[in-house]
C-alpha cells in the first residue's frame, strides 16, 4: 500500500508491504532505487518503478545480505551455512557452501568497495569463527582466517583498505582487507557488538551493542617511517612497507602480511618491526639507485621499544632512557642508560660495526655514542628539550631544534653557539654543502647560507632532509621531494664577491638566468675560471671565446685590468663606455676597430684624428663592404672608388650592368692601370656594348682583344678588315668564321674559310664527316656531291698548289659525272641526251671536266704529285659516280614514280654491276642493279614504279 501525507508543505509518500515472518536485514541498492528486504523464510525487492512487490523463498533463514558494487547482484547469508547470490529477478547465480553446514550459519557479509580489485570480492564470516573471501563465482580468495569469536557484523572501511568486524568478543576489530588483524577500535564493550558502520570518506566509526549502547570513535593512524639521505621507507595499509627513492622517484613494495610497528633504514639495510618478530632486509644490488630488497635476517622475538635504529650489522632499540645494541641474531651486545628520556636518534655514519649515533635528550643534552664503545660522549647541552638535531656533512657543526622552536647551530669542536633562529620545528643540513642548512616552522621554509640572513618561502610540512636543491618534506603522512632553486643564497655570495662559494651553491641547483648572472658577475670581477665554468653551463660561446682570449693575453703578460674591462663592456653592447675607457687608456685604435666592426662609421670617424691616411682608407673600404653586404651597391662602388679600390668598384658596377658608370670609370682610368681597363672592357663586351669595349681596348693598344671582340660579336666585316691589316690574326678570324659557317650549313663557304686560315686538313676532316653522314642517312646524291668535293680536296693536297680552283658548284659535279657517263654511253647517245634533259629540268649546266674530257677551262699545274692523295682522288671520283648512279636506282625502286626510260635505267644498272665487282661502297646494294637489269630485259615498253 502507498500513503501520501503532507508534512510542512511537503508531500511525503509512504509505501508499505509485508513479509510473513520477522525481518532480519535490509539493504539498499547502491546504484538503482531498489530495496532488498529479508525475513526468516523469504526476501523481496521493492522499487519505485514497480507497484507490486514480488517475494522469493530462500529455503533457509536469512541472517545477512549485501549488494555488489554495481548493484546487479545480492548476496544472502543463510543459517544453513550457505551464501546465495541472486540477481534482481531473484534468480540464483551462484552458491557458496561453507564446510560446517548448518553448524556454521553465516551472520556477516560485505562486498569490498575497492576499485583496485580486478573482481568483486565477498567477505564471509560464519559461526565456525572463520573469515573467508570469495569471488562472484564462489572461488576462495587467499586463505581463511580464524577469528576466535562468533562474528555478527562486517563492513569495509577507508574505501576497502580495512575491514571492521564485530561479534561475541564484545569488540570491534580492525583488520586489513585480507583479514589480517591490526587492532581493536575502542575498549571492550559490555555486550556483544551487533553492528558497526564507518562514516564515508572519514575516519569515524560507530559501534552498536546488544544492550543498546552506541559508541562513536575516530581512528588515527600514526605515521611509521624511516629516512636515510635520499631513501625513505614508510608504512602503507598497516601491513606494507614502501621504499621510495626521493631523487629518482622509484618505489618498491614489501608485503609483510602483519601489523608493522616500526621501520628503520640505513644505507643498504632496512629493519621492520612486527608484533612477534623483527625482519632485516638488504639491498640485492650494490647500485646506488637499486630498489630490490631481500630478507637477510629475522629476529623472532617480541621486542618493545619507542625508537628503532638499524646499522650495518646491528639493531638499536630505544626504550625511554635505555638504549640497547643487538646483533641481527637477537643477541644484546651493549646497553646505555641516559640521564633523561631519549627524544631523537640519528645515525651519523661510520665503519661497519663502529657507527656513531647522535642522541637528543629531553633534558637538553646531546650525546654521541659509538656501537663499539660503552662510554657515551657528551657534546653539549641546551636549555630546553630537544626535538630534532642534525650534523653537518663534515661533522664540524651541529644544528639543534628545541621545544621552544629555536634552531641553534654550534661549532662541535669548541661548543660555541654560531647563530640561532626562531620558528623552527625541524632542521636539516644540505648534504652537498657544508655552509647551508634548512629549517621549517609555521608552514615556512627557511634557507640559511653561511652568515647571511635567512631566505624564506612558503612550505607545508616538515623539512627532514636536503640534497642539493631537493628539499625532502613530510606533510601529514606524505613525503615529497620539492625542487627549490637556491638563487637567494647564490646572490648573497655574489654581493660579497665570493664567487667560488656562489659557484658551489649554483651547482646545487639554480635557473639558467641565475647561471647567467653568476657568469657576468664573475667576469666583472675578472674571476675568469668561475666565469668560464658558468658560461659553459649556459653554452654561451661568445663569452667563452672572450674568456679564452683574456686567458691567452694574461699568459702573454698583459695585466691591464681596465683594458679587459673595456673589452667586456664592448661585448655587452655598452659601446660608448668601452670607447671612453679605450680612449682613457690610449687605445684609440681599439675604439676605431670596434666601431668599424659594428658599422658605426660616423662614430668611428671621431677616432681618426690621430691616425694616418691608410687607416682612413681602410675605414672607407670597410664602410663600402658593409654597404655592399646590405645591398647598397651604388654607394659601395662610389666608396671603393674614393678609397682607390677600383677593381672592386668595377666588379660591382659590372654585376649591376651600369654601362654609363663603367664607361665613365674606364675613361677616367690611366693607361697604366691595365687590369682596371681590361675589366671594364670585358664587362662592356658582356653587356653587349662592343663600341665602348673597343674604345677601352684601343686605349690599351690591344688589337688582338679587338679582333676577338668582333669575332665574338659575329661582326665579320670588321674582323676581316682587321685581319687584312694584321695578317698575324688571320687564324683568330677565319677559323671561328669557318666553324660558324659549318654550324649554319654553309659548308662550301666553310671550306674556303678553312683554306684561307691555312687549315686544309680541318676542311678535309669536316667534309669527310659530312660525306659519311650522308651515306649513313641514305642521301646518296649528297654523298656523291661530297665525294666529288672530297676528291678535289685530295687532288689539292696532292698537288700542294694554290692555283687549283676549288670553287666548283654542284652543277660542275654533275657535269663531270655526265661527261664520265658519255664514255660509257657513246653507242647510245639518246640515253645521254635523256640524262642531259633530266639535269636541264633541274637547271644544271653540263661541261666536260678536264680529268675526263678535253675541256681546258680548268687548268691544273701538276707538280710533285703524291701517290696516296692521287689514289684517293680517283677512288673518291669513282665513289661519287657510283653514289650518283645508285641514287637513281634506289629512288626508282623505293618511290612510286620515275621519269627515266627503261633503257637509261638498264645502262645505269650495267654500269653499277660492272663497278661493284671492283669497289663496294658503303650503303650500295648489289641486289638493286641486278633486279633492275632483269626487269629491263623482260620489258620492252616503258614502265612505271616497281611494286
Amino acid at each position: 500500500t502507498q500513503r501520501c501525507t503532507p508534512v510542512s508543505g511537503v508531500q511525503l509518500c509512504l509505501s508499505i508491504y509485508r513479509h510473513s515472518d520477522a525481518l532480519q536485514c535490509l539493504a539498499y541498492n547502491p546504484v538503482s532505487p531498489h530495496l532488498a528486504s529479508c525475513s526468516i523464510s523469504d526476501f523481496a525487492f521493492w522499487s519505485t518503478e514497480q507497484k507490486a512487490v514480488q517475494k522469493f523463498k530462500s529455503g533457509a533463514r536469512i541472517n545477512a545480505c549485501a549488494w555488489t558494487n554495481d548493484g546487479q547482484y545480492l548476496a544472502l547469508g543463510l543459517g544453513s551455512g550457505c551464501v546465495s547470490i541472486r540477481n534482481k529477478a531473484g534468480e540464483e547465480k551462484s552458491r557458496i557452501e561453507r564446510p560446517g553446514g548448518a553448524q556454521s550459519p553465516v551472520w556477516a557479509l560485505a562486498w569490498n568497495p575497492s576499485k583496485e580489485e580486478s573482481a568483486d570480492v565477498l567477505c564471509v564470516a560464519d559461526w565456525s569463527q572463520t573469515l573467508s573471501f570469495y569471488t562472484m563465482g564462489g572461488k576462495l580468495v587467499g586463505k581463511e582466517r580464524n577469528l576466535g569469536f562468533d562474528p555478527l557484523c562486517a563492513t569495509f572501511f577507508n574505501k576497502g583498505e580495512y575491514l571492521l568486524l564485530g561479534g561475541s568478543n564484545r569488540l570491534c576489530t580492525l583488520m586489513t582487507k585480507d583479514g589480517i588483524k591490526l587492532g581493536t577500535v575502542g575498549d571492550e564493550q559490555s555486550s556483544w557488538v551487533w553492528s558497526c558502520a564507518a562514516r564515508p570518506d572519514s575516519s569515524y566509526v560507530a559501534v552498536g551493542c546488544q544492550d543498546g549502547t552506541i559508541a562513536y570513535y575516530q581512528l588515527l593512524f600514526s605515521t611509521v617511517h624511516g629516512l636515510y639521505k635520499e631513501r625513505y621507507a614508510f608504512r602503507e595499509n598497516m601491513t606494507d612497507v614502501i621504499i621510495q627513492h626521493l631523487l629518482t622517484d622509484q618505489k618498491a613494495r614489501i608485503k609483510c602480511r602483519d601489523l608493522i610497528k616500526k621501520i628503520a633504514i640505513y644505507k643498504h639495510r632496512l629493519a621492520v618491526q612486527l608484533p612477534e618478530r623483527v625482519v632485516i632486509y638488504e639491498l640485492y644490488s650494490a647500485e646506488t639507485t637499486g630498489m630490490h630488497y631481500r630478507v637477510r635476517e629475522k629476529i623472532n622475538q617480541r621486542l618493545e621499544c619507542n625508537l628503532l635504529v638499524v646499522c650495518t650489522n646491528h639493531l638499536v632499540l630505544c626504550l625511554e632512557r635505555r638504549l640497547q645494541c643487538l646483533t641481527f641474531n637477537g643477541v644484546k651486545e651493549r646497553e646505555w642508560v641516559m640521564e633523561s628520556a631519549i627524544r631523537y636518534i640519528k645515525v651519523v655514519g661510520g665503519p661497519p660495526g663502529h657507527e656513531g649515533l647522535l642522541l637528543g635528550l629531553k633534558n637538553g643534552q646531546v650525546w654521541k655514542i659509538y656501537l663499539d664503545n660503552v662510554f657515551p660522549v657528551n657534546l653539549l647541552k641546551v636549555d630546553a628539550a630537544i626535538r630534532c638535531l642534525d650534523l653537518s656533512p663534515s661533522s664540524n657543526k651541529l644544528a639543534v631544534v628545541d621545544e621552544n622552536n629555536h634552531c641553534l647551530v654550534y661549532d662541535i669542536h669548541n661548543k660555541n653557539l654560531l647563530f640561532q633562529e626562531s620558528n623552527a620545528n625541524s632542521v636539516a643540513w644540505n648534504s652537498h654543502c657544508e655552509d647551508m642548512l634548512c629549517f621549517s616552522g609555521n608552514n615556512v621554509l627557511s634557507i640559511k647560507a653561511g652568515n647571511f640572513p635567512v631566505h624564506q618561502q612558503k612550505l607545508m610540512g616538515f623539512v627532514v632532509g636536503v640534497c642539493g636543491s631537493k628539499i625532502f618534506c613530510l606533510h601529514v603522512s606524505t613525503m615529497s621531494s620539492i625542487e627549490v632553486p637556491l638563487s637567494a643564497p647564490m646572490y648573497q655570495y655574489l654581493e660579497k664577491k665570493m664567487f667560488n662559494e656562489a659557484y658551489r651553491v649554483a651547482c646545487l641547483g639554480v635557473t639558467d638566468g641565475d647561471w647567467g648572472s653568476l657568469a657576468h658577475a664573475a667576469l666583472d670581477g675578472l674571476e675568469l675560471e668561475v666565469a668560464k665554468k658558468a658560461f659553459i653551463r649556459i653554452k654561451d660561446l661568445k663569452y667563452l671565446e672572450l674568456i679564452t682570449d683574456f686567458q691567452d693575453r694574461q699568459r702573454k703578460g698583459e695585466t691591464e685590468k681596465d683594458l679587459l674591462t673595456a673589452d667586456i663592456l664592448a661585448h655587452r653592447g655598452k659601446f660608448r663606455e668601452a670607447a671612453r675607457l679605450y680612449q682613457k687608456l690610449g687605445q684609440e685604435q681599439r675604439a676605431l676597430n670596434m666601431y668599424t666592426d659594428l658599422r658605426m662609421f660616423d662614430l668611428a670617424q671621431e677616432f681618426l684624428g690621430s691616425v694616418d691616411t691608410a687607416d682612413r682608407k681602410a675605414l672607407i673600404r670597410k664602410k663600402a663592404d658593409w654597404a655592399h653586404n646590405i645591398n647598397e651597391p651604388r654607394a659601395a662602388a662610389e666608396m671603393y672608388l674614393s678609397a682607390g679600390d677600383t677593381v672592386k668598384a668595377i666588379e660591382i658596377i659590372g654585376e649591376n650592368s651600369w654601362v654609363d658608370m663603367l664607361v665613365d670609370v674606364g675613361r677616367r682610368l690611366d693607361k697604366a692601370d691595365r687590369d682596371g681597363l681590361m675589366r671594364v672592357a670585358r664587362h662592356l663586351a658582356r653587356l653587349g656594348q662592343p663600341g665602348y669595349a673597343t674604345e677601352m681596348y684601343r686605349k690599351l693598344g690591344d688589337d688582338r682583344s679587338i679582333v676577338l671582340l668582333y669575332v665574338e660579336a659575329r661582326d665579320w666585316r670588321e674582323a676581316f678588315s682587321l685581319a687584312d691589316k694584321h695578317p698575324e690574326y688571320r687564324d683568330l678570324v677565319y677559323i671561328p668564321y669557318a666553324q660558324w659557317l659549318a654550324e649554319n650549313d654553309k659548308f662550301v663557304e666553310a671550306q674556303k674559310a678553312f683554306h684561307k686560315a691555312g687549315r686544309p686538313e680541318e676542311a678535309f676532316r669536316v667534309l669527310q664527316q659530312l660525306t659519311e653522314n650522308a651515306v649513313n642517312e641514305s642521301r646518296f646524291q649528297d654523298a656523291a656531291y661530297y665525294y666529288w668535293v672530297l676528291s678535289l680536296q685530295c687532288l689539292d693536297l696532292a698537288n700542294q698548289s694554290d692555283t687549283y680552283k676549288t670553287d666548283h658548284s654542284k652543277n660542275e659535279c654533275f657535269q663531270d659525272i655526265q661527261a664520265f657517263f658519255s664514255l660509257w654511253f657513246f653507242s647510245t647517245r639518246i640515253y645521254v641526251n635523256n640524262i642531259i634533259a633530266l639535269f636541264g629540268e633541274n637547271n644544271f649546266t653540263f661541261y666536260m671536266s678536264p680529268h675526263i674530257g678535253n675541256n681546258t677551262d680548268i687548268s691544273i699545274q701538276i707538280a710533285d704529285k703524291k701517290k696516296d692523295m692521287t689514289a684517293k682522288y680517283y677512288e673518291h671520283q669513282k665513289r661519287a659516280s657510283m653514289y650518283y648512279a645508285y641514287d637513281t636506282i634506289q629512288k626508282y625502286l623505293d618511290e612510286p614514280f620515275t621519269s627515266y626510260m627503261p633503257e637509261a635505267l638498264f645502262n645505269i644498272s650495267r654500269y653499277l654491276m660492272n663497278e661493284l665487282r671492283i669497289l663496294q661502297p658503303k650503303g650500295v646494294s648489289q641486289l638493286y642493279p641486278l633486279v633492275l637489269r632483269k626487269l629491263c630485259l623482260y620489258h620492252s615498253t616503258p614502265f612505271g614504279a616497281m611494286p
